[in-house]
Parts: structure tokens; C-alpha cells; sequence
């Protein structure tokens, strides 16, 4: 092979590899090969499990594509069989001279090479020349070889960059689906106002907080907000703060700079700056210490930060979403947690109940996990047995939604019927409770608040479930668990 196409080949190298886009490095490797080989006309042609498609070409017409007999469809099979490259300088006088395209289109010289990535073949480089015999020559081969294994590289690296894109693109639309808050599962009256309030705080920039019971459900909340409000678009950013040293915590909030401490050997972006036009979720922000609550302050107060070890100031746009399963209240009292911040954070306070006072919720919650599960472990489980359901709805749940997810997929994969029992859930029983501890407290509590709309509604048991947004059968599982007679 010539120098100058040695010369050409590495231009082109450089070329083809920096394109990602599938369709742009088709136009230019077919754009590459007729320039190169001064050829009249071109084609490139995929092979998959469909066949042998034309995807690009050069002086042929859409309709001329979908005729191959306008290009010499003996030679391209024929490459393509043997996966050898192939020059012919007058095709009218070789074996493909009665070939119906030779005849007809009048067809002189031809090189046709084939596409070969990772020994797998995947389609032909086809040029001719109607014009005249013994236009392309053995060097023009041996170019067009060389230029066809970048080229087939190129492609296949093309494609599935293209394959990641989509499958990120999926994955990216199936979390916003997933994160939406209709797919939040409740029906009852206190979940019917946290929608409420989540619908009013959707599409505004005012900070969150989430108060709630662990395995209530904040995180699928601060998501749904996310992913259904203004900034669906910027990222979510989610940091449980209960988990990490003050100066780890510090460092992954607002990032470091090179050096600024033993480890930090490359300059690093804080969650800040990882969350800027999206939002932070902080949870458990009850854990974080005083100094670097400070830091919060000043970043929600100005909108500016600092790196650890710099001394510039940076900017970003973050919502600020926290939760908490403590009362922060009480933390401030006691002086463990900044008044300022945290009226700063409480611009909108979310509320989520816990499991035990949200009635029909608990087996609407069953099923759809039972119906998630079952799929999952493909066994023929039609529902719970009466037992099963008293068992659930008389349960306190101590880790709530979190708790009761576990409790099904645990008897999903233990169920040997097609109703799980109550031995599948593995639930001890709780319709009486005689310690002093705060089971006792809240159900004392509980207890009161049914009395007290038993009475409003003269005893009505009816009125009563439809005030406390609860079945009349749950009510009646209610009385009997807190020993209520009315």
C-alpha cells in the first residue's frame, strides 16, 4: 500500500472514531470510500437475522435500494458468503458477466469488501464505476480492506453506545414512572391529604421536610416530588446522614479540593454541585453536627459554598428536601439542632402516617405487594386467608410499610396453598397488649380517638368508619383488638 494511503487511513482512523452518532459515521464512512477510491457510486449493507439490508449509499435513489439488481447483487452475495474482499476491473468479462445487474446497468469495475467486527461478520462495503474498466486497483483493495476493519469497528462501538443511550433513556423514564406519587399506594384519609399537600408543593422551590415513623415512606416521597415537579429534568441526589462521620459528611456535601487532607488526591465534587438545577434529599438530618449545620444554613441563605481546602466560593441551584423520624422540635430545645436552620428547612412539613392508623391501607398495601411477589416467586397465590387478614390488620407494625413489604415476600416464599396463612407471615399475634411500653401509648391513644367519634356520631359504626376513613369491617377488628364495647 502507497504511503498517502497509509497517510489517509490514519486521517480517517481519527476521523470515524471520534463520531458516536450510528447514522452520521455511516454517511461518512460511505462518503470516506468514494472519495478515496473515486468511485461513481456506492453502497454500504447491513446483514442481521433479518437478512441483508441496504442502509446507505451514494448516486442511488431510495427505489434503486430496494432493487439490488442495481448494483451487482452476484458479487455482493458472493463477498458476503465468503467474507473475502473482491476486486473485479471488468466485470464484463469475468463469471459475473450474465449476471442480470452487470448487464443491465452496464456495470465496468467493482471492489466490494466485507464488514467484519470481532470475527463476526456485519455487513459489505460495495463501489463501482459504470464509466470505465480498470478503474480501482490492487492498493485501492488493500485501502479499502484497512479502511473497512476501522470501519466495521467504528460502527459496531457506534451501536452500542447507541444501545446504552436508549437503554439509559429507559431506565431514566421507568424511575420517573416508578418515582411518580401516583404510584404511591394509599387510599385513606391522612394519605389522601399528604397528596394534597404534595400536589400544592410540586412545581415550587420551597424546602421539605418529611416527618415519619422509619419505613413510613419519606424517600419515596421526596422522590415523587422530584420526579413529578419542576425539576424532574436535574438530578436527585439522596444522602442518609445518620450514616457517615462529621468529616466524611462534610466532604460529600460540599466536595474537596487536591490535597486539602490526607487521601484527597484529586479534587472532588460535593453532593451540591452533583444536585445543582436538581434536588438534595438529606435524610435523617437530625444527625447532622452543629458546624455543619452551620454550612447548610449558609448555603440555603446565599445559595454559596465552599470546598473543603478552597477558599472561592461556588453557587448552586438545589432544592432541599430533608426528612426525619425524630422530632426536630425537641432537638432544637435541647440545643442539638439550629433554630435558624431548621426553620429554614420547615418551609412545607409532610407529614406521613404511620401504618397502623391508616385502616384499609394496610391490606390494599398486602395485595399489591402479594401481587408483585407472586409473579416473583411464579407461584399461583390467589390472596389471604381470614386469618392472615385479621392477623395484618391487628398488627401495630412497628416498621411500617417497610415491615409489611418484608412480611409478604417472606410469605410468598414460603406459601405451600393458594392463600397465605398466618403462620406463612410469621407475624405474632398482638390483640392484647399489657406492657407499659409505648405499644401500650399508642393504643391508648388510638383508643381515645375512636371513643371520642364513636361518640360524635352516636354510636353509628357505619358513620363512624366513614369519618375515620376506614372500612366498617376494619373498625370491627379495631374494637375488638383495643377491647372497645359500644
Amino acid at each position: 500500500m502507497k504511503q498517502e494511503s497509509f497517510q489517509a487511513l490514519l486521517k480517517i482512523s481519527q476521523t470515524i472514531n471520534t463520531i458516536l452518532d450510528y447514522n452520521e459515521l455511516l454517511e461518512q464512512i460511505m462518503d470516506l470510500a468514494i472519495e478515496n477510491l473515486n468511485a461513481e457510486r456506492g453502497v454500504i449493507v447491513i446483514k442481521d437475522k433479518k437478512g441483508v439490508m441496504p442502509v446507505i449509499a451514494r448516486q442511488l435513489s431510495q427505489k434503486d435500494l430496494d432493487d439490488l439488481t442495481q448494483i451487482s447483487s452476484s458479487i455482493l452475495n458472493q463477498v458476503l458468503q465468503e467474507q473475502k474482499p473482491l476486486l473485479i476491473h471488468n466485470a464484463q468479462d469475468t463469471d459475473f458477466k450474465s449476471a442480470q445487474s452487470v448487464i443491465l446497468h452496464s456495470i465496468q469495475s467493482v471492489i466490494c469488501v466485507p464488514l467484519i467486527s470481532r470475527d463476526k461478520l456485519i455487513g459489505a462495503i460495495y463501489v463501482d464505476s459504470r464509466s470505465q474498466k480498470g478503474v480501482f486497483t490492487e492498493d485501492d483493495l488493500d485501502f479499502l480492506s484497512a479502511f473497512s476493519h476501522q470501519a466495521a469497528i467504528a460502527m459496531e462501538n457506534a451501536r452500542l453506545t447507541s444501545l446504552l443511550v436508549d437503554e439509559n433513556k429507559y431506565l431514566k423514564t421507568e424511575l420517573v414512572k416508578s418515582s411518580q406519587f401516583e404510584n404511591i399506594i394509599g387510599h385513606s384519609a391522612q394519605m389522601v391529604k399528604v397528596f394534597d399537600l404534595m400536589r400544592k408543593v410540586l412545581n415550587s422551590d420551597i424546602p421539605v421536610l418529611i416527618e415519619g415513623e422509619t419505613g413510613t415512606g419519606k424517600e419515596l416521597v421526596a422522590r415523587a416530588l422530584h420526579y413529578s415537579g419542576a425539576r424532574q429534568k436535574g438530578k436527585f441526589v439522596a444522602l442518609y446522614c445518620g450514616s457517615l462521620p462529621d468529616t466524611l459528611l462534610e466532604s460529600e456535601l460540599f466536595g474537596y479540593k487536591k490535597g486539602s487532607f490526607t487521601g484527597a488526591v484529586a479534587d472532588k465534587k460535593g453532593l451540591f454541585e452533583e444536585a445543582d438545577a436538581g434536588t438534595l434529599f438529606l435524610d435523617e438530618i437530625i444527625d447532622v453536627n452543629l458546624a455543619t449545620q452551620a454550612k447548610l444554613l449558609r448555603v440555603l441563605q446565599e445559595g454559596e459554598f465552599r470546598r473543603i481546602g478552597e477558599t472561592v466560593s461556588r453557587k448552586a441551584d438545589v432544592r432541599i428536601i430533608s426528612a426525619t423520624n425524630r422530632n426536630l422540635s425537641d432537638a432544637v430545645k435541647d440545643g442539638k439542632f439550629r433554630e435558624d436552620l431548621f426553620y429554614r428547612i420547615q418551609g412545607v412539613t409532610i407529614s406521613l402516617p404511620p401504618l397502623r392508623i391508616r385502616g384499609d391501607d394496610i391490606m390494599v398495601l398486602a395485595n399489591h405487594f402479594l401481587t408483585y411477589y407472586t409473579k416473583k416467586e411464579n407461584k399461583p397465590i390467589k390472596g389471604f386467608n381470614q386469618e392472615s387478614t385479621e392477623l395484618l390488620l391487628n398488627h401495630t407494625w412497628p416498621g411500617n410499610v417497610r415491615e409489611l413489604e418484608n412480611a409478604v415476600a417472606r410469605a410468598c416464599a414460603l406459601a405451600t396453598q393458594n392463600h397465605i396463612t398466618k403462620e406463612d407471615l410469621g407475624i405474632k399475634p398482638e390483640t392484647k397488649m399489657h406492657s407499659s411500653g409505648l405499644k401500650d401509648e399508642v393504643s391508648q391513644k388510638e383508643k381515645e380517638y375512636i371513643l371520642g367519634i364513636l361518640e360524635k356520631v352516636g354510636g353509628n359504626r357505619t358513620k363512624a368508619a366513614e369519618k375515620l376513613g376506614i372500612s366498617r369491617r376494619t373498625l370491627q377488628y379495631k374494637l375488638k383488638k383495643l377491647e372497645i364495647e359500644h
